[in-house]
């Protein structure tokens, strides 16, 4: 003896059900639609606009040069040797950045998440460095790195480190470290405040039943910390390597991407292409690039937490 299916009980089946079915699909979009537009107009149609310039000449010099080029600028930003030298240096100042930003911020968090005196006058010089404007920041460690009036190659001189005081940003090789200095100490409140939001939505009672069945803090930092913390790290991480991916304020203020583009990054390759040379067709195929690197970098990211999700 078979079932009988009852068919007005499936969306869709009746004309009552059809148009149930129907305003719940359609009605939220309705709502949602001045909002779409709004990201069409100020996020999509820049975006297409943009993407565009990058298979033009657009030239401000050479105006009579203007005008479709198809990919051109692709072959000519492949063989460009200054492109690959900012995508190396890009690597590295978001590897390191990112990396140390990450652990020191953790490490504040896990501190702040505990009682101790003078916690909340420690937890707003913590939080300090994220409200200083960025330029005031580049213009302050400028200062300390400066090697006549700034304590900081005096210091690593009397640490051994330095064999005298010098332009540390005036040297090719250990130049990018000034601004990645200067990006650790302004990006760590960001991790801070981030993890300890998600350190104290962990439930106590985890932490007590652990306590009883004697683990050790080692243990409870890997079983119940990490991982309640991994959804929170995996998001603020790719935030945060996409944000100094494209960060080019520090540098630009410290070293302006000097010297012999050793700190020049993608970013700020971008800003002098389209504002020194004004090339901005080449600027724009520069940043379609970055655009592409980081969109494969974050979709990367996201099946990376899917899948540990599932695991």
């Amino acid at each position: 003896m078979t079932a009988r299916t009852d068919t007005n009980a499936l969306p869709g089946t009746s004309r009552a059900g059809r148009s149930l079915y129907w305003r719940y699909m359609v009605e939220p979009f309705l709502y949602l639609s001045p909002a779409i537009v709004l990201i069409g107009t100020i996020i999509l149609i820049p975006l297409i606009i943009g993407i565009s310039y990058s298979f033009q000449s657009i030239e401000i010099l050479n105006p009579f040069a203007t005008g479709w080029v198809g990919f051109e600028n692709y072959v000519d930003l492949w063989s460009d040797r200054r492109f690959w030298i900012a995508l190396e240096n890009t690597f590295w100042w978001t590897f390191w950045s990112v990396s140390f930003q990450f652990f020191l911020g953790l490490g504040l968090a896990l501190l702040l998440n505990t009682h101790f005196f003078g916690k909340k006058l420690f937890q707003a010089l913590v939080f300090l460095p994220w409200a200083v404007p960025t330029f005031l920041s580049a213009l302050t460690w400028a200062w300390l790195f400066n090697p006549t009036i700034g304590p900081l190659p005096h210091w690593m001189a009397a640490l051994g480190i330095l064999d005298e005081p010098y332009n540390i940003m005036g040297d090719p090789d250990p130049a990018l470290w000034g601004p990645i200095v200067a990006n650790i100490w302004f990006g760590v409140p960001f991790f801070a405040i981030t993890l300890l939001a998600a350190l104290q939505s962990i439930p106590g009672e985890l932490y007590e039943a652990a306590e009883i069945d004697g683990a050790s803090p080692w243990q409870t930092f890997t079983k119940i910390t990490l991982p309640f913390l991994a959804p929170m790290i995996a998001i603020t991480v790719m935030l945060r390597t996409i944000w100094i991916a494209n960060f080019a304020d520090l540098i630009f203020v410290m070293t302006g991407g000097g010297p012999a583009n050793s700190t020049q990054i993608l970013s700020t390759y971008i800003f002098t292409t389209a504002f020194r040379r004004l090339d901005f067709g080449f600027a724009s195929t520069i940043a379609v690039a970055l655009l592409a690197i980081l969109l494969i970098y974050a979709v990367f990211v996201l099946w990376l937490r899917k899948r540990l999700v599932k695991i």
